[in-house]
């Protein structure tokens, strides 16, 4: 029996190894008899293939049904699959389970416990389990500090890092991985600069923090001396470092440096294709990012989400969503990132009905609470107009952040809420996030539109004053279109003129244009087109509202003479374009355009409509 069981945990873990897990699982249910060693074995295997549900169903089973005893292998494996899933009250379980097991003080289950509550955004429940560790290695001290950078907690991190009594090389580049995610290159240049002062050796990790912090603080010049490091220390070879490179050059938008690194790389990757892809889809060439994506040997979520990311910022919405279906056909479980992705597009479009199904599917994996996802549902749900829906999908956000409140902020004032916008503004400042530049552009849309200019004027006065915020054009804008909707033309243009030294007089005179052209107040108008043309030319929208003007004033020939100018600088208006969705599908509407589908059949229907109108 023992031969058996050894030779056969050996083939399990072999078959697992090789890629073919569903047969080890197949050879471990025909096994008649198991004991811990091979539970544990299984347990591994899902783990190491990222297979977490697998792995935390398999302990269910070993402590439940076969009432298997799990050992500090067991609860390591099953911590892992806790932390690599983010199930943190499946995780708290397992804590309990240690606990009452006896295993409190076996050093690896506390660190995988300090690992657990680190990934699952819990840093108060690691540092407790921390300081009840009575033995502690690099790991239990890496993984405490892992805690506090994975949570934005800096300071905290700094300190822990100060205490460490040996500083080993992943903890180092812990800190520099976090500085770099938040684009904090001199921060992490810094801590370089001391890693090699203090003799730590530095390895592919480290070079690829440093490209990453490049490529989100957009240093291009610091980003080409890491590079030049990479190469002159050797690394060039290692796949992280290398890959970091290419990502580096496509968020940098260097194509030609992008396809020059891609062709010099001996080992590709899926990071190496999925940055490829990225880069081609930045620079707009979705051709030759397809071919990119079909000679990718291997498709994982993040190659379908760099597809669906790339049509949507290319303009093409529906093909991100046909990639999403595809995916979801392959078999593949969507994550937060791709779910993020297709409601954007669901949104671009306003197809309420497929951005509906992509809620239900967000429901099912269990990722409608996550912030990126419920942001996401907010703004698709305000831009197909259902706002009750918008109000749901926030509510339903777990932990939410600064762009959930402002997206709901926006929401309202897409609506015409415009109490509730100002309510959702003061819980915000209540749950102690501090308000942004896009806070304020909501907020001041939203009294632009419903004619609330004391309130506006107070938010304008209180971001320099109370937040400390600088207006900036968009700003200035609001609060201009805002004076002039009410009426206040001539303090709306004294604003404008004000911020004219800030290169804000295009955006801030358009704003009263329009106004002009609402109050039909012709003297004025005419003055500013004068300004407007000036400063941009080939905008077409001095000309049209400035021959609207003429034409509500009956001054026929002067609106003639301004539609003449716009043909001779060959400035053309734009058709207007509407759009609506039936049975999940989008048909559109340009004006002078006769290439709709159904022409004939509205046609009818308008007759008919207008006949019965006129004819009640």
């Amino acid at each position: 029996m023992g031969s058996y069981l050894v030779h056969t945990t050996s083939k399990i873990a072999a078959l697992a190894k090789s890629g073919r897990v569903t047969h080890a699982r197949k050879l471990f249910d025909e096994m008649p008899h198991r004991d811990t060693v091979v539970w544990n074995t299984m347990l591994t295997c899902y783990t190491h293939l990222d297979l977490y549900q697998d792995a935390l169903l398999l302990f269910h089973e070993m402590t439940g049904v076969s009432n298997t005893k799990p050992d500090h292998y067991s609860f390591t494996a099953t911590l892992s699959a806790c932390a690599g899933s983010c199930k943190l009250r499946y995780g708290q379980s397992i804590h309990a389970l240690v606990v009452s097991a006896g295993y409190c003080s076996s050093v690896p289950v506390n660190n995988a416990l300090i690992d657990m509550y680190a990934k699952c955004f819990s840093p108060c429940s690691a540092h407790k389990v921390f300081e009840e560790i009575e033995f502690r290695n690099h790991v239990s001290w890496c993984s405490l500090l892992f805690a506090y950078v994975h949570t934005n907690q800096f300071q905290v991190a700094q300190t822990v890092f100060d205490s460490m009594p040996n500083k080993v090389n992943i903890a180092w580049n812990t800190m520099i991985a976090g500085h770099a995610r938040h684009g904090n290159v001199d921060t992490c240049v810094d801590l370089f600069k001391k890693m090699m002062a203090e003799s730590c050796d530095q390895d592919q990790w480290t070079y690829s923090a440093l490209m990453n912090a490049s490529a989100e603080s957009q240093q291009y010049c610091v980003g080409c001396m890491v590079h030049a490091c990479i190469v002159k220390k050797g690394w060039s070879s290692a796949v992280e470092a290398s890959n970091s490179i290419l990502s580096f050059y496509a968020q940098i938008g260097s194509p030609a440096d992008v396809v020059k690194m891609f062709e010099s790389m001996k080992a590709l990757t899926q990071v190496s294709w999925n940055a490829i892809i990225d880069a081609q889809m930045k620079i707009g060439d979705t051709h030759k990012a397809v071919i990119a994506f079909q000679q990718a040997p291997e498709k994982n979520v993040i190659s379908w989400t760099s597809m669906m990311t790339g049509y949507v910022r290319n303009g093409n919405a529906e093909e991100a969503v046909g990639y999403f279906v595809n995916m979801s056909k392959s078999s593949l479980r969507p994550d937060d990132f791709s779910l993020g992705t297709v409601l954007h597009a669901c949104s671009v479009m306003a197809t309420l009905g497929h951005g509906k199904m992509i809620h239900s599917l967000a429901i099912v994996h269990g990722f409608h609470g996550y912030a990126y996802v419920g942001n996401g549902l907010v703004n698709m749900y305000a831009k197909c107009g259902d706002i009750s829906g918008s109000k749901q999908a926030f509510d339903d956000i777990r932990e939410k952040d600064l762009v959930s409140w402002n997206t709901m902020l926006i929401a309202y004032g897409l609506h015409g809420w415009g109490e509730k916008a100002l309510k959702i503004y003061e819980e915000m400042l209540a749950s102690g996030l501090k308000a942004d530049k896009v806070t304020f552009i909501s907020l001041l849309m939203t009294c632009s539109h419903l004619g609330l200019i004391d309130k506006g004027w107070a938010l304008f006065k209180s971001m320099s004053r109370v937040h400390g915020i600088v207006p900036e054009t968009d700003h200035v804008a609001c609060v201009v279109d805002m004076l002039a909707r009410g009426g206040y033309l001539e303090e709306a243009r004294e604003m404008a003129n004000r911020y004219r030294t800030h290169g804000m007089i295009g955006r801030s005179s358009e704003a009263v244009f329009g106004a002009c052209y609402a109050h039909g107040d012709v003297l004025m108008g005419t003055e500013l087109v004068g300004e407007l043309s000036m400063l941009e030319p080939e905008c077409e929208m001095s000309y049209v509202v400035l021959s609207n003007l003429y034409c509500a004033s009956e001054k026929w020939k002067e609106a003639e003479l301004v539609r003449k100018q716009m043909a001779d600088y060959g400035v053309k208006k734009t058709p207007g374009c509407s759009w609506i969705e039936v049975k999940n599908k989008v048909s559109a509407f340009v004006a002078g355009s006769s290439l709709c589908e159904y022409k004939e059949e509205i046609s009818s229907i308008i007759y008919l409509l207008e006949y019965q109108l006129k004819n009640p």
